[in-house]
């Protein structure tokens, strides 16, 4: 068994992780990156691990391992970061930490003990900006469904009438409606640092959480409770600093908010490098800025964390000669996350946040988050006959698998109507 596990586990593992809702295409830098924070043992355990969260005594039944080895096997790799740990109803579920939000993260927040940080941030970024197969895997074909979303900076919203801002839109919101926080090690600004690539001098402990995140992140020691007014502290900090928030891309019970720069955060970075918007979902505003209130300073293009905004010059038409030039601030609606971070750093307040005009949809919560990601990513059928050791559930994977590989089915489950229903009987099963 041993000889089997060293020899053939770790490309198992590779497949099992690129089952999840993050796509992991497999490739030799993959195989570097698992070897490196999964031991056989481990990586044994997750490939006989069911995919959707579940009790000790049903992986103890799936794995056929006993429960006195494997309930402080499961603990060490939630400290780890390689499992996940959810208290409900009065037991612990376990389940497998996808890539992002999951071991990338947990890992890069490590503290303490002999770790191998800067290691595994040459793999990480190894992995992720190698090449281009990561990013298309998971937004090569118009995916839209991502873990996070922009949250914008309420005071750069135009004040008119007919705009409401909804409490999932704001963070004071966010943090008004829960009682427990957390702050930790940001996992991408700890990875630049090890890489020499961090641009910007915040302090690393910049990653917050709440609610039942934070109970995760505190219980495991990825993170430091911390109160509502060093959280709010946080918050002005970034607000200063012209950093962008961003959330869970929830509209209920958003489990964090991160403070991210355009020199440090994985997504936004992401965004440059391969062009896909829609890695970090956008809120439902937009920049817009009045032409004849820029002054022209390039301040808001400087700022942006994802290069929207470029500085364009025109003949001013007001003037008397019409040879004297003036620069405006041009925005890319196609990129523009609607984070507000240009309009912060805008003196004129030329530079506002509109409403969009086409909705932007978010999931309701992370259970349809989590269910639209995977069909998305064509990894639907995982979590639904989720016993990775039943022949018969196998065969039921490849079915809905294959069903689920047709186009035309996935566009009409991604339609807003048909997804209602699709998800209402999903819930009706859980």
């Amino acid at each position: 068994m041993g000889h089997i596990i060293g020899k053939d586990i770790y490309r198992q593992l590779g497949q099992k992780v690129d089952n999840t809702t993050v796509r992991m295409p497999w490739s030799e830098s993959l195989h570097v990156l698992l070897k490196s924070l999964y031991s056989p043992a481990q990586a044994d355990i997750i490939v006989r691990m069911p995919y959707r969260p579940s009790s000790l005594s049903r992986i103890v039944k799936l794995t056929g391992i006993d429960q006195k080895k494997l309930q402080p096997m499961l603990e060490d790799m939630c400290c780890k970061g390689l499992i996940c740990d959810m208290w409900e109803k009065d037991e612990y579920l376990y389940m497998i930490s996808p890539f992002v939000i999951g071991f990338f993260e947990f890992t890069m927040m490590r503290t303490g003990g002999n770790l191998d940080s800067k290691k595994w941030a040459e793999l990480f970024q190894s992995y992720m900006f190698g090449d281009r197969s990561f990013i298309d895997a998971n937004f090569g074909d118009g995916q839209q469904i991502s873990v996070m979303r922009a949250l914008p900076h309420e005071e750069t919203i135009r004040d008119v009438d007919h705009v409401e801002i909804l409490d999932y839109e704001k963070a004071s919101a966010l943090i008004e409606q829960q009682n427990l926080f957390a702050v930790g090690l940001c996992s991408c600004r700890h990875e630049k640092m090890h890489l020499g690539k961090q641009g910007c001098d915040v302090t690393l402990e910049t990653c917050t959480s709440m609610g039942d995140a934070a109970q995760f992140l505190i219980r495991n020691k990825f993170a430091r409770e911390i109160s509502r007014s060093e959280m709010e502290d946080i918050l002005a900090r970034s607000k200063d600093m012209g950093f962008t928030l961003s959330t869970d891309n929830v509209k209920h019970n958003a489990g964090f908010i991160c403070h991210c720069c355009g020199c440090c955060c994985n997504l936004m970075q992401g965004i440059k490098f391969s062009g896909y918007p829609g890695m970090l979902v956008s809120s439902s505003f937009i920049a817009k800025c009045d032409l004849e209130g820029c002054a022209g300073c390039g301040l808001c293009a400087s700022a942006c964390p994802i290069d929207a905004i470029t500085m364009i010059e025109k003949s001013d038409s007001d003037s008397a000669s019409s040879s004297k030039i003036k620069k405006y601030a041009e925005i890319n609606q196609k990129l523009c996350l609607g984070c507000g971070v240009c309009a912060l750093k805008c003196k004129t307040g030329a530079l506002q946040m509109d409403k969009r005009a086409q909705k932007v949809i978010h999931p309701e919560d992370s259970f349809e988050r989590v269910i639209l990601q995977s069909l998305e990513r064509g990894t639907l059928q995982n979590l639904i006959f989720d016993n990775p050791n039943s022949r018969s559930e196998s065969f039921m994977r490849a079915v809905l698998g294959g069903f689920l590989k047709l186009s035309p089915v996935k566009r009409g489950l991604m339609s807003e109507t048909l997804r209602s229903r699709f998800l209402n009987a999903l819930r009706c099963k859980k």
